[in-house]
């Protein structure tokens, strides 16, 4: 078979792959302008008023600004410990360091409703040991989403590590600089596009999560995920579309900002 054959057949495969991953959430933002009181098909028309009933309920809009927060905050956490794992497991050998990377990346291989439950399991173990809450309460959230961040901090920046040329932080430490000048000055800027990405990844995976939250949402806390599987028990309508479309679009927006700035497409 020619070369020009194999080079068909490869991009007719990967069209057909790309659309089975984009064609999905082509239907969900199609579907999120249609005009109907029930969500059917074909649409009898087409409105705008999904997204402004989707603005308008309490529920939604506290719940997006509760993932929104979450998902900062546990963002922030992930890169202030994974920052510091990865220099530890790229610059240093020492006992058991394979052993220690493998736990630190295994929340990513773990089941979310599995993480979850084994999570609230823990908490009410705390709970009954020092006699202290934290099932359900923001820091016992908070602790879970930094937790599924955490892995891709790790991961993205070990991988951005591996692929810097350490002669310019040597040169620098051998000029005089102080190591956390060297960090600052050099290392810092040379894994830019890892940071980035890890900070883009954690933001989204605590974003979207659903498992770990329906464990550990405190009473008055609701996040977006779990508003829309309340609002889908009785409910058949496009507003559950139109709020996942204003999440795709930000994730959208967030990767092609991301790209712009840092080119992810290093790091992978």
């Amino acid at each position: 078979m020619s070369n020009a054959a194999l080079n068909r057949i490869y991009t007719l495969l990967s069209g057909l792959v790309l659309a089975f991953i984009v064609l999905p959430l082509g239907i969900i933002v199609w579907a999120s302008f249609f005009a109907n009181k029930i969500l059917t098909f074909p649409p009898t028309g087409y409105t705008f008023d999904w997204y402004i009933r989707a603005w308008s309920m309490d529920v939604f809009r506290e719940g997006f600004l509760v993932s929104i927060q979450t998902a900062v905050i546990a963002t922030c956490i992930s890169l202030l410990l994974g920052v510091p794992a990865s220099l530890a497991l790229v610059r240093y050998r020492f006992p058991g360091r394979d052993a220690i990377q493998s736990l630190l990346l295994s929340p990513m291989i773990v089941p979310g409703i599995v993480g979850g439950a084994a999570l609230y399991i823990a908490f009410i173990e705390l709970e009954i040991l020092f006699d202290v809450q934290v099932a359900g309460t923001l820091g016992g959230l908070l602790t879970a989403h930094a937790l599924i961040a955490f892995p891709w901090t790790v991961r993205l920046v070990t991988a951005s590590l591996t692929g810097t040329n350490r002669t310019i932080e040597e040169a620098a430490a051998s000029l005089g600089a102080a190591p956390f000048t060297v960090f600052r000055r050099i290392t810092l800027p040379a894994i830019r596009s890892g940071l980035i990405a890890a900070a883009l990844f954690s933001f989204v995976i605590s974003f979207i999560d659903l498992e770990k939250s329906l464990f550990l949402v405190g009473p008055g806390r609701t996040t977006l995920q779990i508003a829309l599987v309340n609002y889908m028990e009785w409910n058949l309508d496009s507003t559950v579309a139109a709020v996942a479309s204003v999440q795709i679009l930000i994730i959208c927006v967030l990767l092609v900002i991301s790209d712009r700035y840092a080119k992810l497409s290093r790091v992978f």
